[in-house]
């Protein structure tokens, strides 16, 4: 298994059509900025969509970006849109996207990471602590979780 960035890739349109076999929301909504081009104006310039992948099959994704679902704010970065495919789940395949952000936020000097969730239980299995609940765009309550980066 290895984590690619979407955009480095030679291969979109597969890691695009991949994505939109995720079966949560938010994976469509990530497919839908992907394929009109607005991933950028949503989520800032430099961020990233991280794919967790084992050979052709991509396994987990997740972004890696300067906005998520929690705007206006100054907080930034964020992890977002994390999915693992059901197949997958249970084998904490996630710590594996969050060592690539570690290792992003580390190069680039950030000290801090946040993440924007109702899951209880599952970021603090990675070191991620809650910091408080904030409003999403919708306008509804999310916990804001932080990872230090070390």
């Amino acid at each position: 298994m290895r984590v690619i960035n979407y955009f480095e890739s030679d291969r979109k349109e597969h890691w695009l059509n991949e994505i939109k076999k995720g079966d949560w929301g938010a994976a469509g909504f990530l497919h839908e900025l992907l394929s009109k081009g607005t991933f950028f104006e949503a989520t800032g310039e430099k961020s990233r969509v991280l794919l967790l992948t084992d050979g052709d099959e991509l396994i987990s994704f997740c972004t890696y970006a300067e906005k998520d679902d929690i705007q206006p704010t100054d907080i930034t970065p964020w992890m977002g849109f994390v999915y693992t495919f059901p197949v997958h789940r249970g084998h904490h395949y996630v710590r594996l996207l969050l060592e690539e952000i570690e290792r992003l936020a580390r190069k680039e000097g950030i000290s801090e990471v946040f993440i924007s969730t109702n899951q209880i239980g599952l970021y603090e299995k990675y070191g991620c602590e809650f910091k408080t609940e904030m409003k999403d765009m919708n306008g509804e309550l999310s916990r804001v979780y932080v990872k230090k980066i070390t």
